[in-house]
């Protein structure tokens, strides 16, 4: 018998746990089905016949129409299934009451307490340049630096960039507003800028935006007027590093933690495994009064709606659907469907229509009420759970959950990737076979919650949590996967 999982009474497909091949008998719950063809591991086996423009329903949702006639056992997937989105809409203010109330979470980390009451969980050095002409420069005083002050601070690392010039109005604004907002960030216990001289980001202005208690921990070096920008460099970071070494960790709650909630290189699992339970972690920190912040806005939509009936207040439902909507306007001015997802290693991994990506990819946000929403560029104002606006893109998505303020990243994914950013990215694989294959690039094995449930998968992962934000090194740090990427939207001179 091949194991499938249904995941809400009224669903019409159910999702492997094994392949399947044509006439196995496939067992859902005490229920089974005898598949009509060869269906791979993780892809929908379809429990009834479903008519031609029927819609099809997962998590209880609809994911999209029937574009033929599909017979109970059939495989459904992208040559009999079709998206149901299409452009802008307007949506209904229909607050779903208080959540379930997550149980109260006692645990503590070791974090870095900062003046303004910020915590980090990373005391390092950033190396930071205002415009691409200097961003090797960055990465050559970091890489002097970093075995100098081995014990003062927790690393040393540059974040290259190739903006900063030749862009215009809000295109520029943006990259400073990006800078600015990871200079101030709490696990930088000193941060170093610099700049060419003549770029449009000019560090004066970029000054300006930083906010008068971070600027004792700034330092900065314009290279076209420096003799020696290197010998410069190095002094601001020696500098630094002495100050920030006066630091230590100190014990605080998870009220105090902020966590960015990501997915990449998703799969038929990620709905099933390492969302969900990212879901539980964003509700225990959330009620344990944290903060935790969710974006990717095109990848949810389809599940929009969800997000906008736990709106706290009218006004936030008003702003979720203003950036919704402004990102759905955004695809279609540029003559691309809202729903040009998902990619290919997401439909190689099962996942068949936005819709179906979305309803996925929406339960790492939990069951929280949604307290706020920024726009890109922006830094967390509540604690609570926080909508960013920002792409699906992993580099460019991650970065600007970094520059809003989380402190450290829970990143799904089903078909694995190295990448890592400027706070700690914990890998969280929907699979257990990725997680056995890749073990240089992953954290933990979401894939455990098919044996051992969910209870036990979360108390095992706000562990691994609290250890990594106390200082234990991600897979990606240890292999030194350190990037920043910012979205790029306008006129290039």
């Amino acid at each position: 018998m091949i194991p499938a999982l249904k995941i809400h009474a009224s669903d019409d497909v159910a999702t492997l746990l094994e392949a399947a091949r044509s006439c196995d008998s496939v067992e859902i719950g005490a229920e089974s089905i005898r598949a009509g063809a060869d269906i791979p591991k993780g892809h929908k086996i379809a429990l009834r016949d479903i008519s031609v423009g029927a819609e099809i329903r997962k998590f209880g949702f609809p994911i999209g129409r029937a574009t033929a006639p599909i017979r109970a056992g059939d495989h459904v997937h992208s040559h009999n299934l079709a998206t149901g989105l299409s452009g802008t809409l307007d949506y209904r203010y229909e607050p779903a009451g208080s959540p379930r109330a997550a149980a109260a979470d006692v645990r503590s980390f070791l974090g870095y307490v900062r003046e303004d009451g910020r915590v980090g969980t990373r005391n390092e050095i950033w190396v930071l340049p205002t415009v691409g002409c200097v961003g090797r420069t960055a990465e050559r005083i970091a890489a002097q630096a970093a075995p100098r002050h081995v014990g003062q601070v927790d690393g040393v690392h540059a974040f290259a960039h190739p903006y900063g010039c030749s862009q215009l109005g809000d295109d520029l604004d943006a990259t400073r507003s990006m800078l600015a907002a990871l200079a101030a960030h709490p696990n930088a216990g000193g941060v170093l800028l610099i700049g060419l001289g003549c770029e449009s980001n000019q560090l004066s202005r970029l000054l300006e935006e930083l906010p008068e208690s971070a600027r004792v921990h700034i330092r900065t070096v314009v290279a076209q007027n420096s003799a020696d920008e290197m010998a410069d460099s190095l002094a601001a970071v020696a500098e630094l590093a002495e100050i920030a070494s006066r630091t230590k960790r100190t014990p605080v709650g998870l009220d105090r933690l902020v966590l960015g909630v990501k997915c990449g290189g998703s799969d038929g699992f990620s709905g099933l495994t390492a969302n969900p339970l990212v879901g539980r972690m964003s509700d225990l920190v959330t009620a344990a009064g944290g903060s935790v912040i969710v974006t990717e806005i095109p990848e949810i939509f389809g599940a929009e709606q969800m997000l906008m009936d736990r709106a706290e207040s009218r006004p936030v439902f008003d702003q979720v659907v203003a950036v919704v909507n402004d990102f759905k306007s955004y695809f279609l001015s540029h003559g691309e469907p809202v729903s040009e997802n998902p990619s290919p290693g997401n439909v190689a991994g099962g996942i068949t229509t936005l819709d179906e990506k979305s309803l996925g990819a929406v339960q790492k946000a939990g069951s929280a009420t949604l307290s706020d929403v920024i726009r890109y560029g922006a830094r967390i104002r509540r604690t609570g759970l926080t909508l960013l606006e920002a792409p699906g893109n992993d580099a460019v998505s991650s970065t600007a959950l970094a520059a809003a303020g989380a402190t450290m990243i829970l990143f799904t994914t089903g078909r694995g990737t190295p990448l890592g950013f400027p706070v700690p990215t914990l890998k969280i694989a929907s699979n257990s076979e990725l997680a056995a294959r890749k073990p240089g690039w992953i954290d933990y094995d979401a894939g455990q919650v098919l044996t051992e449930g969910f209870d036990a998968a979360e108390e095992s992962l706000i562990d691994r949590i609290v250890a990594i934000a106390s200082g234990a090194e991600t897979a990606a740090e240890r292999n030194g996967e350190r990037e920043i990427a910012f979205w790029k939207r306008g006129v290039t001179l």
